[in-house]
Order: structure tokens, then sequence, then C-alpha cells
């Protein structure tokens, strides 16, 4: 369907140059997602010291039990997970501005008093960081669907997807700051304190400035979204909300046309034809036919990528030392111990996770976004089986490198692959009366792997057991071809405007129930760009 049935708002945004507040709302949105990597993976650079403070043993280093570690790793992706469907939904139904910024109220509050956690008994102190760090959670899931809808639906159609690539690839950002800033605390305090504390029956006694270190660690997270409130609250509601939802095409020409260099009419007369061919609701038989194949190919391949992505960034700490990148507990103190967990988890990040992101960022307009996940995919799986296959081998210490490298390369793939793309997707497929809420539901079943990962695959990392290490290494290889499957469940949606990629414009991205048709039959799913005629 021609463009020139689409509202003029929505023809000006798609067809609107790239401008300064673009880049001004990748910044504003991208910093949540700062600082959401922060707040969830910077647990795995404390939960060792955490274990080596308040669960100490006279026979060796304090180790958080298997159910304390799972916990205080695993709650804040609860939280996140009820987040995302929360926030998602209100996002669709009060508007995307209205709740934005109740997310970052929520990620400050809670950064801070996860780190003033205290208690009468260890068991108390940890109950309380893992209650702030449910609702720490339940903020950063907020942010997942409100920042990638808020960035699909200004942006043009041209630059999209990279556009929203870019606002997700400061996850990278933050992952490397997790590590950067762990270790920058942690060497500080080694400093000042001024050698390793003495030995008690073998083992290094636990310094007490440590106590001390897990806590700054926590609450720098407040800090980014602090900064950006401010500006969170000076963004307009987006064009196709204020348009399509509240039906007021002049106040979304008024909003966008302050904020871009943009001219823009305000068509009422179209506004009640084009609402009336898009009230179906969601999980109705009409959205089902239009958009469940995709719906349930957005949540499979982020499902089922979470397990194997959460599964690399939270079991790293138990990786490094069979990677012999960190020495063993025994051998260095509760601090040394932090400080080289997360210096190998920076030097991991920089080098495999952070250019994943941007490689997406750069190419994804050009390759697009189901080429770029199932390969991801393909060479996640494939790394992940060698690493597996291979693994006796490669723990050997004078393997090390060809192993870090190994585990590096999962990192790219996952980034430069289905860890962005299941972002894109979902704020592009669904139409805008629900693309909040279907991208919610794509991203809570991506926590649910999450939580598969927490809960389960830690159990076979844990401990350091090369069979059980072995084991998680091939699960996940298997993981990850199932995604590679359930890829072929989407579409390509690389340079098409929202409208038409949901039938929005009547275009009838999928097949409608209409009887004179004056289009071609949708394509189907899983097809690419070039393959429907």
């Amino acid at each position: 369907m021609s463009s020139s049935n689409n509202l003029a708002v929505l023809n000006a945004l798609d067809s609107a140059r790239t401008q300064w507040y673009h880049v001004t709302a990748i910044v504003i949105a991208g910093m949540g997602f700062f600082t959401d990597a922060y707040d969830l993976f910077c647990i795995s650079t404390v939960s060792k010291l955490l274990g080596r403070i308040y669960f100490y043993r006279g026979s060796g280093p304090g180790k958080l039990t298997h159910f304390a570690n799972n916990i205080v790793i695993g709650v804040a992706l609860v939280g996140t997970l009820s987040g995302q469907l929360v926030f998602g939904w209100l996002g669709d139904k009060l508007g995307r501005k209205k709740v934005y910024g109740i997310t970052l109220i929520l990620m400050v509050i809670c950064a801070i008093f996860s780190g003033l956690s205290l208690g009468s008994s260890p068991t108390a102190v940890i109950g309380t960081l893992c209650f702030f760090r449910f609702w720490l959670g339940f903020g950063i899931g907020g942010d997942y669907p409100l920042s990638a809808t808020i960035m699909s639906e200004y942006a043009n159609k041209k630059t999209r997807g990279a556009f929203i690539a870019a606002v997700f690839a400061m996850q990278g950002v933050g992952i490397i700051f997790a590590g950067l800033v762990s270790m920058i605390i942690s060497r500080i305090f080694l400093h000042f304190y001024g050698g390793p504390p003495p030995k008690i029956d073998g083992v290094f006694a636990t310094e007490p400035e440590a106590d001390y270190v897990w806590r700054i660690v926590l609450m720098m997270g407040a800090l980014p979204a602090v900064l950006t409130y401010y500006w969170r609250m000076k963004m307009p509601e987006t064009g196709r909300y204020t348009a399509i939802i509240q039906g007021n095409a002049k106040q979304a020409a008024i909003d966008m046309g302050k904020v871009m260099d943009i001219e823009i009419q305000a068509d009422n007369d179209k506004l009640s034809q084009f609402k009336a061919a898009n009230s179906y609701k969601l999980f109705s038989d009409e959205f089902w036919q239009r958009h469940g194949l995709h719906l349930v190919g957005t949540m499979s391949t982020w499902f089922l990528l979470d397990i194997a992505f959460y599964s690399q960034n939270l079991t790293q700490k138990d990786i490094f030392p069979v990677m012999h990148l960190t020495e063993p507990a025994k051998e260095v103190s509760a601090l040394k111990e932090m400080f080289q967990v997360s210096r190998a988890m920076f030097v991991i990040a920089l080098f495999g996770t952070f250019p994943g992101y941007w490689f997406t960022v750069f190419f994804i307009e050009k390759i697009g976004r189901w080429n770029i996940q199932v390969v991801g995919f393909f060479m996640m799986s494939l790394f992940m089986a060698i690493i597996g296959v291979k693994y006796d081998y490669l723990k050997e210490s004078e393997n090390r490198w060809t192993f870090a490298t190994l585990y590096g390369l999962t990192f790219f793939f996952a980034n430069f692959g289905p860890n962005s793309t299941t972002f894109v997707l979902p704020a592009e497929l669904f139409p805008t009366r629900v693309r909040s809420t279907c991208h919610a539901l794509s991203a809570a079943a991506g926590k649910a792997g999450a939580m598969v990962s927490a809960f389960g695959v830690q159990y076979y990392t844990q401990d350091g057991d090369s069979t059980k290490i072995k084991k998680a290494m091939l699960l996940l290889a298997f993981t990850n071809m199932l995604g590679f499957g359930c890829s072929f469940l989407l579409t390509e949606t690389k340079g098409r405007s929202l409208e038409e990629i949901s039938g929005e414009d009547g275009g009838g991205a999928t097949e409608t129930p209409a009887t004179d048709r004056t289009t071609p039959p949708p394509p189907p799913p899983g097809h690419r760009e070039g393959d429907w005629e």
C-alpha cells in the first residue's frame, strides 16, 4: 500500500532526515540501558565478595551457598520480568512518556538502598539486598519496552534499526563499566589497605573494608539514572501514540514539529478511518491472524537467546578460574579476588561483548535484522559446541588464550546477532496500539530464559566441575540452534515504515478477512526482502 494512505505526521517521521534530536533520543534512552546493564551485571563482580564476608568458613574462603548465589543473582531478573509486563502494558494504556520517568526513579532509589542493605545477621543482609534488587529489576524491566518503542516511533524508516540497536548497544557500555568500576574501587581499597590480610588456617582473612566495597559498587548504579531523569522528562510523547492512540493528529504534529526540523500537516480527516482499520485488541482472532506467528517468533527467540546470553555473563566468575584468568580463591584475599574477576570481566566485555553491539548498529541497515540474527545464533552454537567438546584441552593453562578467544567470540556473535536483533524486531513488527505490550511480552520471555540461566545453568558452573561445565556448554549450543530454527517465524523489517510492516496503513501485512482485496496477499512469515513478488 502506498504511503499516501498513511497519516501525514507518520509519513513525515518516516522520511525526516537524521538530525540532532534523533541523537539526543538515542542518548536519553540509551543511558537507561547503560544503567540497566550496570545494575544487572555488577552483581557478578561482588557475589564472591559477599560469600567471603557473610559466609566465612574456617576450612576455606567463604562462599555463597548455591541457593543464596542463585537468589542474589536471579531475584533482579524476576523483578525485571514483572516490570516488563507491567510497564509494557502501561506504556500502551497511559502513554510512553507518562511512565518513562517512573522506571528511572525506581532504579535510583533501589540502587541506593541495595548498597545500604543492613541486617542483624548475614541472612538478614542478603534478604534485604534481595528485596531491593527485586524492585530494582522491576524498574529496569520497564525500560525495555518503553525505550525500544519510543526510539522506533521517533526514527525514520531508513535508520530505524540502527537507532534502536544503538540504544541497546549502551547495554554493552554498561557491562564494561560494571567491570571497570568494580575493578577501580577494589583496587583503590587494596592500595589503601596496604597489603594482604593475615592468614587464618591457611586462608586469607577478609579485609574489614570489603563490606564498603560491594555497597559502593551497587550504589554507583544510581548515578547515570539521576543524570538522565531531567532530559527524559523533557521528551514529548511520541507522535505515533498521540495521533493513533489518543486520536490527536494536530497535537502530534505540534509536538514533533517542536523537536524536529520538519513540517507536518495535521490531517485529522484521515484519522477516524485509520483508527477504525486498527481497532482490534491484543490476542483477538484478527491479531492472531495478522501477528500471531510473529509474536511466537519474537518470544521464543528471545527466550532461547537469553538462556545463553545470561549464562555467559552471570557465570563468568566461575569460568574465569578455569581459564586461569583469576587465581584460586585460597591463594588470594577477598578484594584481590574481586579485582581479578572484575578485570577479566572488563577485558572480555571490551574485546568481545562491546564490539558486537556496534557491529550490529553499523550493519543492520545493510545486512538486515533477520540475517544478523540467524548467523549470530549459528555462530554462538558453533563456538559453544567447540568449547564443550574440547573443554578438557582448553582448560589447560597453556591453552588459556585459545579458550578466552573462543569464549569472547560467543559474546561477539551474541551481540552482533540475536541479543541485539531480538530487541529490535519486536519494536517494529507490531501495531502502535499494542507495540509496547508485545515488546514487553517478548522481553519477559527473554527474562524467563535468563531465570533458567540464573537458577539452572549456574548449578553446572558454580563448583568449577569440568564435566558439568562441558554439559552446560553443549546445552547452550543446543538452545542456540533452537533459536536459529525459531527465527524462521520472523520476517525482515528493513527499509519499511512501521505501519507498512504491521499493516496499519491498510496494506494488510498479513492475511485480512476483507473480500475485496486490491493489494497482493501478504508475505509469509520467514521471508526476506526480495523473496516475495
